[in-house]
């Protein structure tokens, strides 16, 4: 490992994609993330890269889908109502198959909502959130060191498999001070794009980067196209953590700073002669199915803690398919568990 520097959540996020390759930003401010939109607004002329802060969330997206187009490592970053602004922009880069990234921190909603801390957008990052059958690989760092590793690999995930990848996190995360390590140099996969719009010189067919086929036969095989490569992803890209869950009691799923806090619970219950494990999804999409599959039937029950209403529960659910009872425990509009509060729930669950 190399230099050990004290940063900001977003501006790790920010240095980790100029580490990354990335040498295109297209963005609009919104906190709680705009930090990293001066980070590469400074940083970019230096690396003689491009910064443009666009008109507007839907003129951004699509600025990423140009240069992701011309064969770029382009990136944009919003929050919340930010990023619904540029779902049509992703559903069409998913049909044409091009590797972006996006980062969300997640300000609580829904509308304009505040800028505290929330994870009220999993529905929209995981089931796809613009129109049409398509997947966006959703990786849901815990800690700063996180966000610059998979913001990294992000990249990596997006050419391999030419497909958005997605950094999800919150207020806290992306605003949070902590020690991060960098590497000397990174793991970069270098992945040819001979289909990109890099101009023929004359010597190759021209390529076209489009998302619209009108005959029902040829757009039928371009999503079964799609869905193979989905489930290559399911297969190839899972990642997860699981802790302190053999012989648990009951087992807590939670993502993001939440699995933090439950660390500590887990903590304060042994004290109390209570065993609570942790499984932490690292990737939203792919779900972590196999993680609840090992343990399906070690805990008395599963509680899923979120910052929402409700939503990574019904995944939970369908993972565990019947075998033990789900249950939920969430906050709302920027409010935050305390440990107390989830050592409780925990207890009046095991009665």
């Amino acid at each position: 490992m190399g230099e050990k520097l004290l940063m900001k959540g977003n501006e790790v996020i920010a240095e980790a994609a100029l580490r990354a390759g990335c040498r295109h930003y297209f963005g609009y401010p919104i906190t709680p993330q705009t930090e990293i939109s001066h980070y590469m607004a400074k940083k970019m002329p230096e690396v003689n890269g491009t910064f443009v802060q666009a008109e507007s969330e839907v003129a951004a997206i699509n600025m990423v889908y140009g240069a992701a187009a011309a064969g770029a490592r382009a990136m944009t970053s919003s929050s919340s109502p930010g990023i619904s602004l540029k779902q049509e922009g992703l559903s069409y880069i998913a049909g044409a198959e091009l590797p972006v990234v996006v980062v969300n921190i997640v300000r609580c909603g829904p509308g304009l909502g505040g800028i505290l801390p929330a994870q009220c957008d999993y529905f929209q990052a995981v089931k796809g959130g613009g129109h049409g059958d398509y997947k966006t690989v959703v990786l849901a760092p815990s800690s700063v060191q996180e966000l610059y590793e998979l913001t990294v690999e992000s990249f990596n995930i997006a050419d391999r498999y030419r497909v958005t990848t997605m950094i999800m996190g919150d207020g806290i995360l992306g605003q949070m001070m902590e020690a991060v390590e960098f590497k000397d140099t990174e793991n970069i996969r270098k992945v040819e794009k001979p289909w990109a719009t890099t101009g023929t010189g004359m010597k190759r067919e021209n390529n076209t980067i489009q998302s619209i086929y009108i005959n029902p036969e040829i757009l039928e095989k371009h999503n079964l196209k799609l869905q193979a490569k989905y489930a290559e992803i399911v297969k190839n890209e899972v990642r997860y953590e699981t802790y302190n869950c053999e012989g648990a009691d009951i087992i807590v799923a939670a993502y993001g700073t939440v699995a933090r806090i439950i660390k500590n619970v887990i903590k304060m219950a042994e004290k109390e002669g209570i065993k609570v494990g942790l499984i932490r999804p690292i990737t939203l999409w792919p779900f972590p199915d196999e993680a609840f599959d090992r343990y399906a039937t070690v805990p008395g029950a599963f509680l899923s803690v979120e910052l929402s209403a409700g939503q990574m529960v019904e995944d939970v659910r369908l993972a565990v398919n019947g075998r033990r009872p789900v249950y939920f425990h969430g906050r709302m509009g920027g409010m935050v568990p305390s440990q107390q509060e989830i050592l409780d729930r925990i207890k009046e669950i095991l009665k």
